[in-house]
């Protein structure tokens, strides 16, 4: 058992170095690549509320590091939903060569986004900290926290997504899409769960991301307490979506071969 399990963490460890080589020959570029495209997504954003007259955080903190603190667990997220959801075919041939298996392609697809969101996190932190303002964070260890169930939530719903990708690829990848462009409003990044009238509050509370990133505020802000959202709702939602990604997977790859491979 020792072996087989050394064996695994070497094939996604190996997995997900090719992953991340993927994307640029020189992994040190596709690192500054990655790091380049959260910073432009925060300028982005910090333009649009500078030409909608928000010029201060709805928060009594920095408004660099309120904007910050949605953007980097929005593209964590939408990233390892889209890896994930794309980590791999159940149908094609390389998932049947032992010891390699689609956990472990999932796994790797997972990992690499992780890593190259930390570290493009910590780049941009310390260069914020550094060259504009000292960052102060009331309990990083919280927002680590939130930062991994953010990821962990993004592999379950990429999970149910990977699933009915054979069944029919073009609507996986359409919702797939539909689930990543919906959070660019639905996760509350823009504004604070707080203040949100209780009318709306049905059109955001579904959504996992949209709790994760309240409560890392609640974390990251003294002078924040969140009171609308819960933490465990976006681990039981996570955990609820790794089921059925699960059950959808596993009776796809039952009955794959007495459809699609005998089309084939």
């Amino acid at each position: 058992m020792i072996q087989a399990a050394g064996t695994t963490l070497a094939l996604i460890y190996h997995q997900t170095v090719y992953n991340l080589r993927t994307e640029h020959r020189n992994a040190v570029i596709g690192l500054l690549l990655t790091i380049a495209q959260t910073a432009v997504f925060i300028m982005a954003f910090l333009v649009i509320y500078l030409v909608i007259g928000v010029r201060s955080s709805p928060i009594r903190a920095d408004f660099m590091l309120f904007i910050m603190s949605g953007i980097m667990l929005f593209m964590t997220h939408v990233q390892t939903v889209g890896a994930v959801s794309a980590s791999h075919n159940l149908a094609s041939g390389l998932t049947r060569h032992q010891p390699l298996n689609p956990a472990i392609l999932i796994a790797a697809g997972a990992l690499a986004v992780l890593y190259r969101q930390l570290v493009a996190i910590l780049a941009i932190l310390w260069g914020y900290h550094m060259l504009v303002n000292p960052v102060q964070i009331e309990d990083p260890i919280g927002c680590l926290l939130m930062l991994l169930l953010a990821w962990f939530s993004g592999a379950c719903v990429g999970l149910v997504f990977l699933g009915i990708r054979p069944w029919t690829p073009k609507g996986s990848k359409l919702l797939t899409t539909v689930y990543q462009r919906v959070n660019m409003f639905a996760s509350g990044k823009m504004f604070v769960a707080n203040v949100l009238p209780n009318i709306m509050l049905p059109w955001f509370l579904w959504n996992p991301l949209f709790h994760i990133i309240d409560q890392a505020r609640g974390f990251a802000f003294i002078n924040y307490t969140p009171q609308k959202t819960d933490p465990l709702y976006a681990l039981w939602f996570s955990l609820a979506a790794l089921m059925i990604g699960l059950l959808i997977n596993f009776t796809t790859r039952k009955y794959e071969s007495l459809s699609w491979s005998a089309a084939s």
